[in-house]
């Protein structure tokens, strides 16, 4: 395998880590929407805590996808088309929300309506997401042509992949929760009601991984490449200290250390998925007639790798600087009167 093939297959886990990191927090935020916030000032506030930001923190899953598609084409012929009910679910979730969000604040008259349609949004791709990354590590049927051979939709949920789902789902929930905690006064009551939540998500989370980590070495077993098993165990209990210091911090009210924390878990996850997957992108489960999809066997050509990089060396540091002023400009607290 080429270096080229080995960079971009992690660099497409740092686009998904960057993904879960950002666009994760609003994610929970639409799912907790009705529970953080009781009155339409507060539904207001919870949602201005998020408009500035989420929509160029979709980029990051956009820019995955395109990744994806020109680093391995072969991986990516396969999870969006044997995944293809569920991608649609999620990019269904995706317009809704992102419809939701613009039309909720100036029709009153519907505002239940977007309400629900802000939560159902959120949840989908919240969900489904975790459940589709359990079926890429635990494997799924491939035809002898690398296609996916299994049921649709339906013959993606296993104990193990939707445990993992859950866990993917809880993450978000903790780090909506650690966002509206960190975007509101203390004094304020969504800002209890999201410290309640941050930590009830926060155990969830614990015990979730716990329970994916038994059923990954009781039931799929991942083959690790040398060296990886180490450095699995490391991010694993690099997440485990990040949230129980998330947890540790969120107590003595430091809620940016808290975020930031919870934010590095969720990193951590990420890499800890890459480790145990690599070489491979798409796992074939047993009794395929097909092989796995791996780097040897799905990349690119060398020229096509060497082009992305050059333009990710450009495009990645505008993005983040993007980001970097964007939070920046918006940072800091917000009060119902800033929403009046």
């Amino acid at each position: 395998m080429s270096a080229l093939a080995v960079l971009w297959f992690f660099l497409i886990f740092v686009l998904i880590a960057g993904y879960f990191v950002l666009d994760g927090f609003d994610l929970g935020v639409g799912v907790l929407y009705r529970a953080l916030a009781k009155t339409d000032a507060e539904r207001a506030l919870v949602r201005r805590s998020i408009g500035p930001v989420w929509d160029g923190n979709e980029v990051w899953l956009l820019t995955a996808g395109g990744a994806l598609f020109a680093a391995f084409p072969a991986a990516y012929a396969t999870t969006f088309s044997g995944f293809y009910l569920a991608v649609m679910l999620v990019l269904f979730g995706l317009i809704v929300r992102a419809v939701s969000l613009e039309f909720g604040a100036h029709d009153p008259k519907w505002g239940r309506a977007w309400d629900a349609c802000f939560t159902i949004g959120s949840f989908l791709p919240a969900l489904l997401l975790g459940v589709a990354l359990g079926n890429v590590i635990a494997g799924v049927p491939l035809a002898a042509n690398g296609d996916y051979a299994g049921v649709p939709l339906l013959g993606l949920l296993s104990p193990f992949t939707l445990v993992v789902g859950a866990l993917g789902f809880a993450m978000c929930m903790a780090a909506g929760a650690a966002w509206v905690a960190l975007k509101t006064e203390r004094t304020s009551a969504v800002h209890g009601r999201a410290e309640k939540q941050r930590r009830v998500w926060h155990v969830v989370a614990l015990a979730l991984f716990v329970v994916a980590t038994v059923l990954a070495f009781a039931v799929v077993k991942p083959q690790f490449a040398p060296g990886m098993l180490v450095a699995g165990a490391i991010f694993a209990i690099a997440f485990v200290v990040c949230i129980a210091a998330s947890i540790a911090q969120a107590k003595k009210g430091n809620d940016l250390a808290a975020f930031v924390l919870q934010s590095i878990a969720a990193v951590c996850l990420v890499a800890l998925t890459a480790v145990s997957l690599f070489p491979n992108l798409v796992v074939a489960a047993p009794g395929s007639v097909g092989e796995s999809i791996t780097l040897m066997n799905a990349a690119s050509s060398d020229t096509s790798l060497a082009w992305m990089t050059g333009i990710a060396c450009i495009g990645v540091p505008l993005v983040l600087v993007y980001h970097v002023i964007a939070y920046r400009v918006f940072s800091g607290r917000i009060a119902e009167e800033d929403v009046a």
